[in-house]
């Protein structure tokens, strides 16, 4: 009888091992935004088309990673410095933070509100985009990988001007104009 108490308590202890190295495992882990993740917002306009670019966002992510594989994403906040959006001419950066009031309004952020996985790479994120100072709540598909540090999620959106109570730029005089229509691309990574 003693003996099988014995094996009974080593098996007990077995199992607690491991079920604590299983939530080890599968906790979930505070993860920054790297500093090589990338944002753009391209448009057009009746001279050309156009991108902008920035690379200074800065957030954070409570991700679980187990096995090499992304099982939820708990929450995700990215904020960028409005002036740091840029594209090659002084001109059109002045006129962009014009229309983006960056008098007021610094920043431009994301703050997730749900998740949805599509499959092992493809999750729906829904989450506000705060721009201008107006916030909207847009679903985006995105692309996931799962890295040696961490994740990278690529994705974009599309939106308007007016959505985010903000008038297409003109140029010129108003001989040249902005198309309503703007698509905000991102390239993040999120490391330990």
């Amino acid at each position: 009888m003693t003996k099988m108490k014995s094996n009974t308590l080593q098996l007990f202890a077995l199992v607690l091992a491991f079920l604590g190295m299983t939530s080890f495992v599968n906790a979930q882990k505070s993860y920054s935004l790297d500093s090589k993740s990338t944002f753009a917002v391209a448009g057009t306009s009746t001279l050309h088309d156009w991108e902008m670019k920035s690379a200074s966002g800065t957030g954070t992510a409570n991700l679980t990673i187990a096995n090499s594989k992304l099982t939820d994403i708990e929450s995700l906040t990215v904020t960028l410095p409005a002036e740091t959006v840029k594209s090659e001419k002084k001109s059109m950066d002045k006129v962009a933070y014009e229309t983006l009031k960056t008098d007021k309004n610094k920043t431009i952020k994301y703050v997730l509100k749900s998740v949805e996985k599509v499959n092992e790479t493809t999750w729906e994120l829904t989450g506000t985009y705060t721009i201008a100072g107006v916030s909207k709540v847009y679903k985006t598909t995105v692309k996931t990988t799962v890295t040696k540090d961490g994740l990278n999620l690529q994705g974009s959106n599309k939106i308007t001007f007016t959505e985010f109570g903000m008038k297409s730029p003109t140029a010129m005089l108003g001989t040249i104009k902005t198309g309503q229509d703007l698509t905000i691309k991102f390239n993040l990574t999120f490391n330990l």
